[in-house]
């Protein structure tokens, strides 16, 4: 916005909504790394929107996207402690929303996609990191994302936080700590990445045993997130054997009447698996060091996300 709102009531309330929609993406990046579901996400920006309006009857907002950052933050902390409420009796493993795309990405996005159909994700927002981000608690979560992963300073993230910038300063470098032990290698090169995914997926489509061992780090861990609806592994699957074993003993989705495709999730190459074309699970590989070291399998019916154009239609043998 200009800095100077419009007399005109209808002009100011256009002016608003294209100043909130221009911001939309990013909003829903803030929710969606603090909440780890992309459907909470848009539901609590499309709630601040109407917080929006009202506040700037009351007193025009000149800087929509700041303003809207913090309250979609506070939003979305709220959201995130309800939530976790609701995760202490989740059935086995809760892990994160993945974001779907096609592979290889065109220009970091899916072309000719609804803007408000997609989240471009950086790698920064990557899956691995928010299942690092899992380990936080709400608030520091919200502060190390808020301040470490979008650059706002602690007088904003106190303001979203409810806590003195000390306090939430301390928070932050908590969140820091966690993060650097549970994800030392976030920002893996995307070639090497690809790479090892692709050695990991050619010897799990093959049947490889020993191929697929090679593919894994030795103290990999296999997370099967099926919330209770579908089958799934009701605790972490640890150890490279075991995994692999694991892997090889689910065959059966792979093969006849399932069709395997290389997707992007979050950002870098996984794998959505599809049942006469509905999507009934998502890999996200996290590797470090050349070899997967996570292997993260969403299966819920409800984690599973709307497909990106592109996705879910080419043709496939199951290999």
């Amino acid at each position: 916005m200009s800095g100077h709102p419009a007399a005109d009531p209808a002009h100011r309330s256009a002016a608003l909504a294209a100043d909130y929609e221009s911001s939309r993406d990013h909003l829903v990046r803030v929710a969606y790394a603090i909440l780890g579901s992309r459907a909470e996400a848009e539901d609590v920006v499309s709630d601040v929107w109407l917080r929006l309006v009202a506040a700037d009857r009351r007193d025009p907002v000149l800087d929509v996207e700041a303003w809207a950052t913090v309250a979609v933050a506070r939003a979305a902390l709220d959201a995130l402690r309800s939530a976790r409420v609701r995760r202490e009796v989740y059935t086995g493993p809760w892990l994160p929303e993945p974001v779907l795309g096609s592979w290889p990405p065109a220009g970091g996005a899916d072309a000719g996609a609804d803007p408000a159909d997609r989240v471009t994700l950086d790698d920064e927002v990557g899956y691995a990191l928010l299942v690092v981000l899992e380990t936080l608690t709400p608030a520091e979560r919200t502060a190390w994302v808020l301040h470490d992963l979008f650059g706002l300073p602690f007088t904003d993230v106190a303001a979203a936080v409810g806590r003195t910038p000390a306090a939430v300063r301390q928070l932050a470098a908590r969140a820091r700590g966690h993060v650097a032990a549970g994800a030392p290698r976030v920002g893996v090169d995307r070639a090497e990445h690809t790479a090892a995914v692709t050695r990991f997926l050619e010897a799990a489509a093959g049947g490889d045993l020993a191929a697929l061992m090679r593919a894994l780090d030795p103290d990999v861990v296999l997370t099967s997130d099926g919330g209770g609806h579908v089958s799934a592994a009701r605790r972490p699957v640890r150890g490279r054997d075991k995994v692999a074993r694991f892997l090889l003993g689910t065959q059966h989705r792979f093969g006849q009447g399932q069709q395997a495709e290389l997707v992007s999730v979050n950002g870098a190459l996984g794998l959505a698996l599809f049942a006469d074309r509905t999507l009934t699970t998502v890999l996200s590989l996290t590797v470090s060091g050349g070899l997967v070291r996570r292997v993260d399998m969403i299966r819920s019916p409800v984690k599973l996300p709307r497909v990106a154009p592109g996705v879910g239609t080419a043709g496939g043998d199951g290999r």
